[in-house]
Formats: structure tokens, C-alpha cells, sequence
């Protein structure tokens, strides 16, 4: 293709680019809608059209863990090689800082949701909170919210419930809570840090501890502040931040992050599930 000729020192860069990386992801958007955006940001710079070129499909990114639409924080972004890494981020540990608010439940466990019941919480006291923590740490059971990515029939939940179809609570499963601790508590307004395995949804944690309380719960806003060895105030890319340089000088700093990942020539292993993230 004559076209491929044309093409920079740019764009021959970002496909060369090789590696995990975290992005700051801000409320509002999807984590596919961040990924698309920044995807598109680098084929811009690298001045490869795409407009019905399939060049695009050549540049392989993904992401380590959906955070919902309402929630911020850091998404791991896996690019070239990198993204056969991304299994190990889905599993491995997060952090996150959740507002929750006493005396509200909504269909979807967060404040994007309608309201489906209230209760009084003033009896409730700040040692009644702290007490409670202590039966969600560790090994626990829990239910995953209705509204969620989960899928049933190939189909997302939260895409069946907005069609107004009914769905059956997915079974409760095993998670991993490594910490928890209350920040702050201003009824009706408390402040979680949580540190969890996969698969575990603050969501879900927030109103079980209403239930706990013998009232109801929402989360108000949640912040991922920690993915595997990424944090929020170290290792996060902000969009202005958003360039193939940017990303080369990050993905350097970030793989010497990784456990037995001196270098990213490691990555071109036949099996990429050996470069495991630990999640201690």
C-alpha cells in the first residue's frame, strides 16, 4: 500500500508502542468511550487516516477493568503486546475512595439511579459504621448490583434492565476485601477506602452496609485511586498528557513497575499469562 510509505516517524512509533500504562478517567464518560477517544487522539497525531481504513484495527488497545460511567480514576490501558496483559489486571488488586449516602436506595446502587426507598439513618452513629466495616473485610459473598456489565445471554444486564425486560439477581460469588476503612463520617455522607480483588463492585458494598444498618444506602461518587501497581497521583496520564511521547516515557516508568518485568522485550513470551501482576 502506498499509503503505508507516507506514514512518519509518528506513526511508526505508536505501533511500535508496547506495554501497560494507566489513564485518568474522568465522570461522565465509558471506559470504551476513553479508550476510543484516546485511541483516536493517537492516530490523529501519527497522521494516519481512518476514515474506511482499517489501519485503525492494527492499533491494539484495551483496558484492564470497566469503572462505571459515574466513577473516575485510573483505567489500565494495555497497547501492542500489552493488551494479552490485561487478563492478569482484571484479577489483580484496585483501591478506591467511595462517598456513600445513608438513608437512600436507587435501582442502580449509585446516584445516576432512581430512588426506590428511604429510611431514617439519624439513630446511626459512627461506631455503628466502623463496626460493621468489619464484617465486609476479607473473604466475602456478595451479590453483584443488577445494573452492571455482567452479561446474560451475551447481552449486558444494564442493557436489559433499561429495555425494561426483567432480570434475575446473578448469584451471590466470592470476593476479596483486603482492607476497609471509614475516612469520614458527616451524616448522611460517610467516606470508604476500600482494597478489593476483581470482580468486586463498591456499589454493591455500599448498600449492603445500609442493610447492615438496618436503613438503606447509595453511593454517591466513587474514585479509583490504585489498579495493580498504578496509582492515581504517580502513574496516571490526564488527556492534555495524551501523546505517543507521553505514552513511550510512561509505558517505561510503568513496566518497570511490574513483577519479573525488567524490560518490555519480556513481553514477546509465548505466554503471556506468566506475567503475572501480584496482587499482595
Amino acid at each position: 500500500e502506498a499509503s503505508g510509505v507516507v506514514l512518519g516517524k509518528s506513526a511508526d512509533k505508536l505501533f511500535s508502542l508496547s506495554g501497560l500504562f494507566a489513564v485518568y478517567k474522568p465522570k461522565g464518560p465509558t471506559s470504551a468511550g476513553v479508550l476510543n477517544l484516546l485511541k483516536e487522539r493517537l492516530l490523529a497525531e501519527a497522521g494516519v487516516q481512518t476514515n474506511g481504513n482499517k489501519r485503525n484495527q492494527v492499533l491494539k488497545i484495551g483496558h484492564g477493568g470497566t469503572l462505571d460511567s459515574a466513577a473516575a480514576g485510573v483505567l489500565v490501558v494495555g497497547i501492542g503486546k500489552g493488551t494479552k496483559m490485561l487478563r492478569t489486571m482484571l484479577a489483580g488488586s484496585k483501591k478506591y475512595t467511595a462517598i456513600g449516602l445513608l438513608g437512600k436506595a436507587t435501582d442502580t446502587l449509585d446516584a445516576t439511579g432512581k430512588v426506590t426507598e428511604e429510611k431514617p439513618y439519624d439513630q446511626i452513629t459512627k461506631g455503628d459504621l466502623e463496626n460493621v466495616l468489619q464484617k465486609f473485610t476479607g473473604d466475602i459473598m456478595q451479590v453483584p448490583p443488577l445494573y452492571s456489565a455482567l452479561k446474560k445471554d451475551g447481552e449486558r444486564l444494564s442493557t436489559l434492565m433499561k429495555r425494561g425486560e426483567a432480570v434475575e439477581a446473578k448469584p451471590a460469588r466470592p470476593v476479596r476485601v483486603y482492607s476497609l476503612s471509614l475516612q469520614q463520617f458527616q451524616p448522611p455522607l460517610f467516606t470508604l477506602d476500600v482494597e478489593c480483588g476483581g470482580g468486586f463492585y463498591v456499589r454493591s458494598l455500599v448498600s449492603d452496609i445500609g442493610k447492615e444498618l438496618s436503613t438503606c444506602a447509595t453511593m454517591q461518587e466513587l474514585t479509583r485511586t490504585k489498579h495493580g501497581p498504578f496509582t492515581l497521583e504517580e502513574h496516571t496520564l490526564y488527556e492534555d498528557k495524551w501523546t505517543i511521547d507521553e505514552i513511550a516515557r510512561s509505558l517505561e516508568h510503568c513496566m518497570s513497575l511490574l513483577p519479573g518485568e525488567p524490560s518490555h522485550k519480556k513481553l514477546k513470551t509465548e505466554h503471556p499469562g506468566e506475567t503475572a501482576v501480584s496482587c499482595e
